[in-house]
């Protein structure tokens, strides 16, 4: 192994993964530093190589792994060899992180220096029970820790968050953990070009397609209950400004090592009627307005009841290290009709 910084990529192919591992081929630390890169298909295997062979990254140092989150000894063993992690794939895979929790223990006991740990949780961590009936109130601040120690720990990715601060307060790992809100907009670059990123989020795509296949759009409830939104760009540059704070020695971290990513709230309501609006310009719907789930759509769907929960919060934290979002909630809904017409394959 050579003396640069090796840094692990968990994810790095992914919608969120592959803006960050952009970035950090570009970042001030990249000449000396060696990237793997986790990845699970042997398709993007092949044409990530290709990428990085043209030189389409970059001169940067770029292994390749295959395998995926329930490969524990592979995420274990280069985890073990990896003074930077960046997990980007499943906020909720408790063993795919022990797996590699335990790796970086093994780092530490080599090194006798702690390894960087930087883990994507999501807002979700919030949820209400709302079903689209009333607006929150409760807004989280990330400066203040015990607003995130008042959660249940059954709350979704927290069981995975707490393995996360536990190791930190060990001692053997370094933690900080970015928790995004609804990401939108098309991901773009040289990963997304080559066919290796995905570019696209969960909740817009969600409601073009499912308002595409039912003749309008939905939403649960009245819609009134809240999200934060932030922009794919403005997500991954989060990353970026927080690795600066770590490798600064400026970022909390561990239990005040948490970093909402958000530039706003919406309602899912308008939300749902942005998305109608733009249905019914490109021809795939009549109705302008959004018409409730029925129970048995809602029922059948764990991401529709996510979008009939309240989840607000305060990136604060981030903000403090230099973080400044860029794109705004006017943003989010001029976002739906371009990524409509993608996602339909229809012209403007």
């Amino acid at each position: 192994m050579s003396g640069k910084k090796q840094v692990f990529v968990i994810g790095g192919t992914g919608y969120i993964g592959a803006s960050v591992l952009q970035r950090l081929v570009k970042h001030r630390t990249a000449a000396e530093s060696e990237y793997t890169v986790l990845v699970r298909s042997e398709d993007k295997e092949r044409k990530l190589a290709e990428l990085v062979k043209s030189g389409g990254l970059g001169d940067v140092g770029i292994k390749l792994v295959r395998g995926s989150n329930a490969d524990f000894d592979v995420l274990e063993a280069q985890a073990a060899r990896a003074d930077v992690v960046f997990s980007m794939a499943d906020s909720d895979d408790v063993p795919a992180i022990k797996a590699v929790i335990a790796g970086l223990k093994k780092r530490y006991e080599q090194t006798g220096v702690a390894p960087i740990l930087i883990h994507t949780s999501g807002t979700g961590v919030l949820m209400d029970k709302a079903e689209g009936n009333f607006e929150g109130t409760n807004y989280y601040d990330d400066t203040i820790p015990e607003h995130l120690e008042a959660l249940a720990d059954t709350q979704i990715h927290r069981p995975v968050d707490l393995l996360v601060v536990e190791a930190d307060s060990q001692g053997y790992l370094r933690s900080y953990i970015i928790l995004p809100g609804v990401i939108f907009g098309i991901a773009t670059g040289p990963l997304y070009d080559a066919g290796v990123g995905n570019r696209h989020s969960m909740a817009v795509p969600l409601l073009i397609k499912k308002g595409v296949s039912r003749g309008e759009v939905g939403v649960v409830g009245e819609g009134l209950s809240k999200w934060p939104a932030v922009h794919i760009d403005d997500t991954a540059d989060l990353y970026i400004t927080l690795y600066d704070g770590v490798l600064s020695g400026r970022a909390g971290r561990g239990r005040e090592g948490y970093y909402f990513a958000e530039n706003g709230h919406y309602t899912w309501y308008s939300l749902s009627k942005a998305v109608a609006e733009a249905l019914v310009a490109l021809g795939k719907s009549n109705n302008i307005e959004p018409t409730p789930f029925t129970k048995a759509e809602y029922e059948e769907s764990f991401m529709l009841r996510v979008l009939g929960t309240n989840a607000l919060c305060h990136a604060n934290r981030g903000r403090a290290l230099g973080w400044k979002p860029k794109y705004t909630i006017d943003d989010l809904y001029r976002s739906i009709k371009p990524e409509a017409e993608v996602l339909l394959s229809v012209s403007s």
